[in-house]
């Protein structure tokens, strides 16, 4: 994955946001064991290697994280022994290798406009490619701990579903039906991934995992895939069929009702 670790004041770290994530632990227990850690290693080591900080979270407040030097990253990774848990720690130690040997390497100044151009496009794209991870990375957060109510037990299953098999229950094409809800205000695009509005993040609508993509030049692409819960289901069917947009199974009930009644309209 990428972005696992990033550069902060000239210093490769991780944070407790993608602890959570690549872990799949809720936030909230993560700070725990980052807090239980500090209080166990002492106040020198914690200053050098835990840095408070805070993201902003749906509803644009603000809310706590912590970023984590390798040292500290290790410390709070060591109890977590899975085997999925072993095959995540290695991608880390490997993120902090490869950004730590980053910032030993000197920087280079563009010598002519071609240079800079290429060195501006690669800054953007990065920018792109770290907006749209922070943007999966809120929706994963907003997934961890989604509104409970009655409904949600009503509809609370184990089952989830991919947007091309809801498409296919209305006729069409994953990538026409997420035209659809795109134009129904449900989702947005962000650098070829489809992202819940801040509204719906925290409904309990997606279950989603991040998988790395290998493209033609042996880089990695974080591709996030999203399937969606029953209550995801529902929300979809009632938000289409205010547009008038029906399953087929519905279409072709109505039509054979239609018939037996001779009203063949």
């Amino acid at each position: 994955m990428k972005q696992l670790v990033f550069i902060e004041n000239n210093q490769a770290v991780t944070d407790s946001l993608t602890v959570a994530q690549v872990f799949n632990k809720e936030h909230k227990n993560v700070l725990a064991d980052i807090r239980k850690q500090i209080e166990y290693a002492g106040e020198d080591f914690a200053q050098l290697n835990f840095q408070p900080g805070s993201y902003l979270d749906k509803n644009k407040q603000s809310r706590p994280k912590i970023n984590l030097t390798e040292d500290a990253f290790t410390l709070i990774a060591m109890s977590y022994n899975t085997k999925e848990a072993v095959q995540m720690k290695i991608k880390f130690i490997q993120e902090f290798k490869k950004i730590k040997e980053k910032l030993s390497q000197p920087y280079k100044l563009p010598t002519n406009f071609k240079e800079a151009l290429q060195l501006l496009l690669v800054k953007e794209e990065e920018k792109e490619q770290l907006e749209a991870q922070n943007l999966m990375l809120e929706q994963r957060v907003a997934e961890y701990e989604p509104k409970i109510t009655y409904l949600d037990q009503i509809l609370a299953s184990s089952d989830s579903v991919t947007i091309t098999q809801i498409a296919a229950d209305y006729g069409m094409s994953a990538q026409r039906f997420n035209k659809i809800l795109n134009e129904c205000g449900v989702q947005y695009k962000v650098n070829g991934q489809w992202i819940l509005y801040g509204k719906h993040k925290s409904e309990g609508y997606t279950k989603s995992k991040t998988t790395d993509v290998k493209r033609k030049d042996g880089t990695n692409k974080v591709v996030m895939n999203t399937q969606w819960t029953q209550k995801g289901r529902l929300f979809i069917y009632d938000t289409l069929k205010q547009k008038g947009i029906y399953p087929v199974m519905d279409v072709e009930v109505d039509r054979n009702l239609r018939l037996v009644s001779g009203n063949n309209v």
